[in-house]
């Protein structure tokens, strides 16, 4: 049964893999920018733009910078996510 189930897992990786090709060349995948504004990011995140900008003052997430503009890198907004993750309320 197990011989079953790892090749039925091989399988559906296979056609997952064709099923997103597909699509990416057909144009229907919108395309998810990996830059984001502050404002972006504190929707993203679910927070005040305030609270973002806190967030960059204090080195709690790193930015791009490009000329004067700021941006925040959703791998970087991901990881904070991830550290910051806590069971149950405290």
């Amino acid at each position: 049964m197990a011989n079953f189930d790892g090749l039925l897992e091989s399988m559906a990786g296979l056609i997952a893999d064709k099923v997103v090709k597909k699509l990416v060349n057909s144009g229907t995948v919108p395309v998810q920018p990996r830059l984001l504004t502050v404002d972006q990011a504190a929707t993203y995140l679910g927070r005040t733009k305030d609270a973002i900008q806190h967030m960059i003052s204090a080195g709690k997430i790193a930015v791009a910078k490009s000329d004067r503009r700021v941006f925040l890198d959703v791998r970087d907004l991901e990881a904070w996510i991830e550290v910051n993750k806590q069971q149950g309320y405290e």
